[in-house]
């Protein structure tokens, strides 16, 4: 076994490990919420399942980094290597019912990027997972972006916010909307797995994401021959804007955004 091929091992365990908590309590409607100092919302359900995750990177590798978006940096800070968690992403959606909300969990190599990510959202039924050195799938099956090569054949997934109001670029994204193929609102990880399996060929995500928003999605997203940059075309994790395509778009894409 490679040594990535070990590590996603280790990564659908801790997805395994998360589910457990996560889906029971969103079920049964188990959990109160609270807010943070940034007035979005936490559950001990997110606290939980982040603590668990950590609680065995920190067990198993003791050597690697661990951030994760509740309880912060743990392991160790010289490592080149680092865990990156977001126990939920689509905590609103947890707490509403909705069924579209995942555990993102990453290993970040600090030359390299995200080398390995698994997306898991078990009330959705559906988990993505991808090494660089083998290829990204959806519940064991192998995907791939979609090759549409124009936007006006292009499905995109659009995330409105007041992010995006500030920057002045509201009208450039309602543009591009009008000038696709058919365009819909898919939100956080959902719509860049949806680029991943060739369902749609872009994503264009809120502006005021972390790290633990966009590495693992990033992982995938580019295992299955797809780009993933920041809104100015830069491929990184940690800045706070995310646009997914297929690849053949994505320069168009950000051009129509700058």
């Amino acid at each position: 076994m490679s040594d990535l091929a070990r590590e996603l091992s280790l990564g659908l365990a801790l997805a395994d490990l998360a589910d457990a908590i996560t889906l029971p309590a969103f079920e049964a409607r188990a959990f109160s919420v609270s807010r943070k100092a940034d007035k979005s919302e936490v559950t001990e359900i997110d606290r939980g399942a982040e603590a668990a995750i950590v609680d065995r990177l920190v067990a198993d590798r003791p050597d690697h980094a661990v951030f994760g978006e509740e309880h912060g940096t743990r392991g160790s800070s010289a490592s080149p290597w680092r865990w990156v968690i977001d126990p939920i992403d689509g905590t609103s959606n947890f707490v509403r019912g909705v069924p579209v909300w995942a555990t993102l969990i990453a290993l970040t190599h600090v030359d390299r990027g995200p080398v390995v990510g698994v997306v898991s959202a078990p009330a959705l039924g559906r988990r993505w997972w991808s090494s660089t050195d083998d290829g990204a799938f959806a519940n064991g099956h192998r995907i791939r972006v979609a090759d549409t090569s124009r936007i006006a054949d292009a499905q995109v997934s659009v995330t409105f916010n007041a992010g995006w109001d500030h920057l002045g670029l509201t009208s450039r994204l309602v543009e591009l909307q009008q000038q696709s193929y058919r365009a819909r609102g898919y939100g956080d990880f959902w719509q860049h797995m949806l680029v991943a399996e060739g369902a749609i060929d872009v994503a264009i995500d809120a502006i005021g994401l972390a790290p633990y928003d966009i590495a693992a999605v990033q992982a995938v997203v580019e295992a299955a021959g797809g780009r993933l940059t920041d809104r100015t075309g830069v491929r990184t994790f940690e800045n706070d804007s995310a646009v997914s395509s297929n690849g053949r778009l994505h320069d168009e894409v950000i051009a129509r955004l700058c």
